[in-house]
């Protein structure tokens, strides 16, 4: 058929079932990964992940200004977009070692849970962390004795644990919500 002599809509015709007829076809579908998904972070040295629908956002440590009266792990209470964050060293809550990183690198992973709302301070951010769920291990790995009844097992990947830790029962904890210095 010649250019001259087709009509418009021939022409479309002949270009779309030539193009059919050298596609390539699509690839093999693999099989997918289901993937579990959380926020990883550094508290003492050792590598957590907290569920994402547990953690509300990440900031940098905000000022805060300090509480009296308090036990020593509240750091005091800081203005986030008008609303008061009261600030947790989760290390000193737990009574562990922080890891020997810079107040620069310190971030606040804020939780809220019902009525409250918390600012939790750790060592430092990792980021969004993704999980073949089929890694899933019942048994936590390392875990400080204090930390241990907030894990609930941990993820395995390059033959590395993240251990899952539970915001939400740390705020619901009686110690956690317990502040009063008497």
């Amino acid at each position: 058929m010649s250019p001259q002599a087709a009509s418009p809509f021939a022409l479309l015709s002949d270009i779309a079932q030539r193009s059919r007829s050298l596609a390539a076809g699509l690839p093999e579908q693999q099989e997918a990964v289901d993937l579990w998904n959380g926020i990883g972070f550094v508290l003492s040295g050792h590598r957590y992940v907290a569920p994402m629908g547990e953690v509300a956002e990440i900031l940098h440590v905000p000022r805060f200004t300090h509480i009296p009266g308090v036990r020593s792990f509240l750091m005091g209470a800081a203005n986030v977009r008008g609303r008061l964050l009261p600030l947790v060293d989760l290390a000193g809550f737990f009574d562990i070692p922080r890891s020997s990183r810079s107040q620069r690198e310190r971030r606040v992973l804020v939780v809220e849970q019902g009525d409250i709302f918390s600012g939790l301070v750790v060592d430092s951010v990792l980021g969004m962390q993704y999980f073949a769920t089929d890694s899933f291990r019942d048994t936590a790995d390392g875990v400080p004795d204090r930390v241990q009844p907030f894990v609930s097992g941990g993820y395995e990947r390059n033959e590395e644990v993240w251990n899952v830790f539970s915001a939400a029962d740390l705020v619901n904890d009686e110690r956690f919500l317990d502040v009063s210095q008497w």
